[in-house]
C-alpha cells in the first residue's frame, strides 16, 4: 500500500479506539462476574488490576502501531532488527482476529435476533436455548451482522468507520444513561447498586482476585494488534498515556454502568445476580417481561446491545482488512468481499455448532465456540500480550528506551521514569500467572 489511511480527529480516534474495546464483555461478562464474585469487591479490585495491568499493555500496543506506521502484520517486522523472528507475531496476529470473529459475529447475530424480537413485540415466549437451536436464526443473524458491517467498512476510513463509530457510539452513551436513569427508579434499586457498588472486604478470595485480574486484562482486547492498528492512523501531537486513559475511562464507563441498569432490574424482579453467561438473555428478558413497558425497556437495552457488540466487530474487522490490504495491496471494497466470506465461513462452525456440526473440543457439552472462544481468550491475547511486553521492553526486541521516546512523544501525560521496574519485570509475571492459572483451570474434561 503506498497511501496508509488517517483519522481525521482525535475524538474519532478514541471513539474508534474504545469501540474496539466495548463489546460484550463490557456489558454481558462483567455484570455476572460481578455477580458470582461480590458485586463491589469485585469492581474494587478489576479497577485496580485495570490500571496496573490493562492500561501499561495498552500503551504499548499504541506505541508499537504509531511508530511503524503499520498493520500488525508487520509493525513487529518494522520496528526490530534484520533477520529477527519477531515478525512471525504478525501473522499470529492476523489469526487471532480471524478467529474472534469466527464467534462473535455469531453471537452480535444473536443480540440483533433479540432486539428485532423485542422492537416486534415476540419476547414473551424467547428463549435462549431455542435461538441457538435454530440453525436458520443463526445464520440469517450472522449473514445480517457481517453484511452490515462490511459496507460501512467498505468505504474509507474516515467516512465509514470513523464517522459511523462516533454515531454510534454516542447513541450507546445517550441509550445507557436513559436505562440506567430508569433503573434509579425500580424498587429494588437500593439494594442492587449496594450490592453492586459497595465492597464486602470479608468476600474476597483468590478467585476473585483472579477473576478481577482476567477481566481487566481481556476487556480492553490487546494482545491481537487491536489497539496497535488505530495507533498507526494517528499523528504524534499527544502522548500515548492520555489517549489510553481515555479509552480506559470510556470502556470502564460502560461496564460500570452496565451494571447499574442490570442488577437495580435483577433485585426488583427477584432474579438471580449470579446467573452466569444467560444474565444478558434469559434473564435480562425476564426481567422485561415483569416490567410495565418492558417491550420498549427491552428494545432499548438490545439496541444499546447490538451498538456495543458491533462496534467490537467494525474494528477488528478494520484491523483484518488493513492487514490483509497491506498484504495484497487490494482496494477496500475486493477486501471486503474476500475477508467478509472467509470469516463467514468460519463462522459457520458457531453458528451450527450448536444444532448441526457437534463436535465436543473439551468437556462434555462443548462446542465450537468453546473451541475458538480458548483460542482467543487462553491463547493468542496472554501469549500475544506477553511477546508484546517483551518486544517493548526488552533488548532483544524494541527496547525500553526506543518504547519510552514513542510513548511519551507529544503533549500530555508521561509515563514516569520509576515505571521501568514494574514495566519490564512485573507486568511479564503477571500475565504469565494469567496464563498458567488458565490452563490449570480450563475445564478440559
Amino acid at each position: 500500500m503506498n497511501h496508509r489511511d488517517h483519522l481525521a480527529s482525535r475524538i474519532g480516534f478514541i471513539m474508534l479506539s474504545a469501540g474496539c474495546a466495548i463489546g460484550c464483555g463490557n456489558v454481558w461478562k462483567f455484570p455476572w462476574m460481578c455477580g458470582q464474585n461480590g458485586g463491589g469487591s469485585f469492581m474494587l479490585l478489576y479497577l485496580i488490576c485495570l490500571l496496573v495491568l490493562g492500561l501499561p499493555v495498552m500503551i504499548m500496543e499504541l506505541s508499537v502501531g504509531r511508530a511503524s506506521q503499520a498493520s500488525p502484520l508487520y509493525m513487529y517486522q518494522k520496528l526490530s532488527k534484520k533477520d529477527s523472528r519477531w515478525g512471525i507475531l504478525g501473522k499470529v496476529c492476523l489469526a487471532g482476529n480471524f478467529s474472534l470473529m469466527a464467534f462473535y459475529t455469531v453471537v452480535t447475530g444473536w443480540i440483533i435476533y433479540y432486539f428485532v424480537q423485542f422492537l416486534c413485540g415476540n419476547y414473551m415466549d424467547l428463549s435462549f436455548a431455542s435461538m441457538i437451536g435454530d440453525p436458520f436464526v443463526n445464520v440469517l443473524f450472522l449473514f445480517v451482522t457481517l453484511v452490515a458491517s462490511f459496507i460501512i467498512l467498505s468505504f474509507n476510513l474516515q467516512n465509514g468507520l470513523e464517522k459511523i463509530t462516533k454515531y454510534m457510539m454516542s447513541a450507546l452513551i445517550v441509550l445507557m444513561l436513559v436505562l440506567a436513569g430508569h433503573s434509579f427508579f425500580l424498587s429494588g434499586a437500593k439494594e442492587g447498586l449496594s450490592f453492586y457498588l459497595i465492597p464486602r472486604f470479608s468476600e474476597i478470595s483468590g478467585n476473585t482476585i483472579v477473576s478481577a485480574m482476567n477481566q481487566a486484562f481481556f476487556t480492553l482486547y490487546v494482545g491481537m494488534g487491536g489497539m496497535a492498528i488505530f495507533g498507526s492512523y494517528i499523528g504524534k501531537e499527544r502522548s500515548l498515556m492520555g489517549e489510553a486513559l481515555n479509552i480506559v475511562f470510556l470502556d470502564t464507563f460502560v461496564a460500570i454502568v452496565a451494571g447499574i441498569i442490570i442488577f437495580p432490574a435483577c433485585f426488583t424482579y427477584n432474579v438471580e445476580v449470579s446467573a452466569g453467561p444467560s444474565l444478558l438473555f434469559d434473564t435480562m428478558t425476564t426481567v422485561f417481561k415483569n416490567m410495565s413497558g418492558g417491550r420498549w425497556w427491552g428494545t432499548l437495552f438490545f439496541l444499546f446491545m447490538v451498538f456495543a457488540a458491533l462496534s467490537t466487530v467494525l474494528g477488528v474487522c478494520e484491523n483484518i482488512l488493513a492487514m490483509v490490504r497491506e498484504k495484497t495491496g487490494w482496494q477496500h471494497p475486493k477486501g471486503c468481499m474476500v475477508c467478509g466470506s472467509i470469516i463467514f465461513v468460519l463462522a459457520l462452525t458457531t453458528a451450527l455448532g450448536f444444532n448441526v456440526i457437534h463436535f465436543q473440543p473439551f468437556a462434555s457439552g462443548s462446542t465450537w465456540l468453546d473451541f475458538w472462544d480458548f483460542l482467543v481468550s487462553y491463547l493468542i491475547l496472554p501469549l500475544g500480550s506477553l511477546a508484546l511486553v517483551i518486544f517493548c521492553t526488552w533488548k532483544c526486541g524494541w527496547g525500553y528506551e526506543n518504547f519510552m521516546k514513542e510513548a511519551n512523544a507529544g503533549k500530555g501525560i508521561k509515563i514516569p521514569s520509576c515505571m521501568k521496574y514494574i514495566y519490564c519485570y512485573i507486568l511479564p509475571v503477571f500475565i504469565i500467572f494469567i496464563f498458567v492459572y488458565g490452563m490449570i483451570t480450563f475445564p478440559w474434561h
